[in-house]
């Protein structure tokens, strides 16, 4: 398959190669996305997503050595721009939520459709954050004594109209769309909400809003 420039980059993390093999063989044929890489487990996937610079990471939650969560805490503490996509089974469920507190941008079931598959790479690549109803529910209940309290009032009137626009699952460049700003304008209220806020990604402020009733 012959991708575009523009094609998602996509590094696979999972310790079974059986896995890989088949997640490699079903998007190498989408025109727009490109497997770039893969690794068998967290410490191989930090250093090929340093290595490689994917847009996307699909990582597997249970993995020997560095699971997933922790590689995903290590992503972060190197601030690689990668958007993180958990594959996880049904039973495994619990441990969806460390994932997300940890940096991911969703979360696919491991008998996903192929083509739902490709579906929430593009989502999160876009700038989305995929959550379950069920998963935010308990998002909000573990986050309830951690989230700051009372800091709404610090924020602009422009400010809260691009939180509420977060909460309801918009990439910038919708958001940007929505409201007749540049992204870059986008981009640097989005940077205004987190230190406000002092929270660390948009799946926090995401939920921040909907706690605060400013999700629309």
């Amino acid at each position: 398959m012959v991708h575009s420039k523009a094609a998602i980059r996509v590094l696979l993390v999972d310790d079974h190669q059986v896995v890989r093999r088949g997640l490699r063989t079903f998007l190498e044929v989408q025109e727009d996305i490109e497997v770039v890489g893969e690794a068998s487990d967290g410490a191989e996937g930090v250093a090929a997503a340093e290595e490689l610079k994917p847009d996307v990471v699909l990582m597997d939650v249970k993995m020997p050595g560095m699971d997933g969560v922790e590689a995903l805490r290590t992503l972060r503490e190197l601030a690689n721009p990668a958007r993180v996509l958990i594959v996880t089974s049904f039973t495994e469920q619990r441990t969806v939520v460390p994932a997300l507190r940890a940096g991911a941008a969703g979360y696919v079931y491991k008998d996903v459709d192929p083509d739902a598959l490709a579906g929430a790479i593009r989502s999160v690549h876009a700038g989305h954050v995929l959550l379950q109803p069920e998963v935010a529910g308990a998002l909000l209940s573990q986050e309830e004594n951690h989230a700051p309290q009372g800091r709404g009032g610090s924020l602009t009137e422009r400010e809260r109209e691009v939180l509420g626009l977060i909460a309801d699952g918009r990439s910038n460049r919708e958001i940007a769309r929505a409201l007749v700003l540049s992204e870059k304008t986008v981009k640097t209220h989005v940077s205004n909400i987190l230190m406000k806020l002092d929270l660390a990604d948009r799946t926090q402020a995401a939920l921040w809003a909907v706690r605060h009733g400013v999700a629309g």
